[in-house]
């Protein structure tokens, strides 16, 4: 969410719609993967999911030291033209799909929600697809919702002091996941 309220801040939210693409498919695969077994790998090697805890709160940790100590260089640039950002739409893709399969929370959080809503007494392939529907739709309308945010957020950001004080929130919040993650 925070890459799409970026992206959107930065590019605007049409040219965001690319790593929506690649975001929600790492989402599906995700989803798909903790259906079909990786809950059951979890479950046997919790080693291994804590091992990911681990990994993805040193991760957010780091993310969020570094925003603390940033000095407004995200500040939005006073160029209206969106075509001055030569990043290209497979990057993007390929961006939201790495944001969305590196992410441990996002793991951790389908290998526990979705296998308990699998019937093993009836065809599983059905339900894991009307599941896949119905997250990825969600997630779809989060993501545009956070981008718009962000296209609106630009003109509040392009004030070096106010990107400052906002990473620093951001920044302390990050943080304090992170420490939670690795160590709640």
């Amino acid at each position: 969410m925070t890459l799409s309220m970026t992206l959107g801040m930065t590019i605007g939210l049409k040219r965001t719609f690319a790593m929506m693409a690649g975001e929600l498919i790492g989402v599906g695969l995700i989803a798909f993967a903790s259906v079909v077994g990786v809950a059951a790998v979890m479950l046997k090697y919790p080693e291994v999911f804590t091992i990911f805890k681990y990994i993805g709160g040193s991760y957010l940790i780091y993310l969020g030291f570094q925003m603390f100590r940033s000095k407004g260089k995200m500040a939005v640039s006073t160029c209206s033209s969106e075509s001055s950002f030569t990043i290209s739409n497979k990057v993007l893709a390929t961006q939201g799909f790495v944001t969305a399969i590196a992410n441990p929370k996002g793991w951790a959080f389908f290998i526990s929600l979705l296998p308990p809503f699998i019937n093993q007494s009836q065809a599983i392939m059905p339900q894991v697809l009307v599941l896949i529907f119905i997250i990825l739709s969600l997630e779809f309308i989060c993501l545009v919702i956070y981008a718009s945010g962000g296209s609106s957020l630009k003109k509040f950001l392009q004030i070096r002091d106010n990107v400052k004080m906002m990473n620093k929130i951001a920044g302390t919040l990050m943080l304090g996941v992170g420490i939670w993650l690795a160590f709640g």
